[in-house]
């Protein structure tokens, strides 16, 4: 890897790595090789999840479980995780093998969000958990800043049964089609089944429950409400 190249990334996510074989392994997807970022993605997402969760908690001391579960959603979400990487033109450092490049995967969404969250579990290992507090508070600043604790923040899969309910249609199904890796870091997906959609609707997530969400945002994008 160039690590002068790097060093622009560096600079944009705020942080330079006193290791630069963390932040190679945080950007190498597991088709380019077998030191991969998928453990570095594991990590990532837990640290990405206690720091807007302990925010949310300092922040609204008044706003309940479930509305402060559905804002934690919005912000840790893969569309969100996306934009991030998007600002930090993630795509281009990204270390493939021939056959991600090919079908375009600097540009799929699945990658950049699980770059994104593996780029947070190698600062962690790099430094302390204040530092990367601290940096993923300043990549959410505005994203913080912008959250109406008095806006419910419903989370996809009560916007989609909420809107199928209003047009008197049955309730989606949701069926497990297939699981990937190890226990401790497998993949999901998710078939949803809506009555007036004949397509697929898949989702895919690290847990039954993100790719269930995942589904449902499909489905909705599907049906023209995203």
């Amino acid at each position: 890897m160039n690590y002068n190249v790097t060093n622009k990334l560096q600079k944009m996510i705020g942080y330079t790595f006193n290791q630069k074989k963390i932040l190679e392994q945080a950007l190498t997807h597991r088709s380019a090789s077998s030191v991969h970022n998928e453990r570095l993605e594991f990590l990532g997402d837990s640290i990405l999840s206690f720091v807007i969760t302990n925010e949310l908690y300092n922040n609204f001391p008044t706003v309940n479980e479930g509305d402060m579960s559905r804002m934690r959603a919005t912000l840790v979400r893969g569309k969100t995780l996306v934009e991030i990487a998007n600002e930090f033109n993630l795509g281009q450092y990204l270390q493939l093998g021939q056959g991600e490049l090919k079908s375009g995967g600097i540009r799929r969404e699945s990658i950049l969000a699980n770059t994104v969250e593996a780029i947070i579990g190698g600062v962690f290992l790099d430094s302390n958990i204040h530092i990367i507090k601290n940096l993923i508070l300043k990549w959410y600043k505005y994203r913080l800043k912008k959250l109406n604790p008095n806006h419910t923040q419903k989370d996809s899969k009560t916007r989609l049964q909420e809107y199928l309910q209003s047009k008197h249609l049955p309730l989606p199904s949701y069926f497990v089609t297939n699981v990937f890796g190890e226990s401790h870091n497998q993949i999901f997906t998710i078939n949803c089944k809506i009555s007036t959609v004949k397509s697929n609707i898949i989702g895919i997530g690290k847990s039954r429950r993100k790719a269930e969400q995942s589904a449902a945002q499909s489905a909705l994008y599907k049906l023209g409400m995203e």
